[in-house]
């Protein structure tokens, strides 16, 4: 019996990432439809985290629905991304979504930039 392939998600979401990206999305202008995640170079330690509110699918995205939400990864992040869990916290200090990412290598002091090694292939 052949096993069947299962697609990979690049992240995961978690469900309470998935309730903060469902009100942002229904607070949102009409036409949004999840939000779109990426990195970018910056900040003290090389990378940051990108957000923005998405109205469609861009050209290689990847589109990732779960607990009835959608969250876009630029293509140019996946390697950056691959394995990612989206979680969303609200602490005595700090709210916010948080990127438990196993291709972080060191963040700053700051919380406000990583820095992020390409995933590797597993054979």
């Amino acid at each position: 019996m052949a096993l069947a392939k299962r697609k990979l998600d690049v992240i995961t979401i978690t469900e309470a990432a998935a309730e903060r990206v469902r009100e942002i999305v229904e607070n949102a202008d009409s036409g949004v439809i999840g939000l779109r995640v990426g990195v970018k170079n910056g900040g003290c330690a090389g990378m940051s985290y990108t957000m923005e509110l998405a109205t469609a699918a861009a050209p290689g995205d990847e589109r990732v629905d779960a607990h009835g939400a959608t969250v876009l990864v630029d293509p140019r992040a996946v390697l950056f991304l691959l394995g990612t869990q989206m979680d969303f916290e609200r602490t005595t200090l700090k709210t916010g979504f948080v990127f438990n990412n196993p291709n972080q290598v060191s963040a700053c002091g700051c919380g406000e930039s990583v820095s992020l090694k390409p995933a590797e292939a597993v054979e």
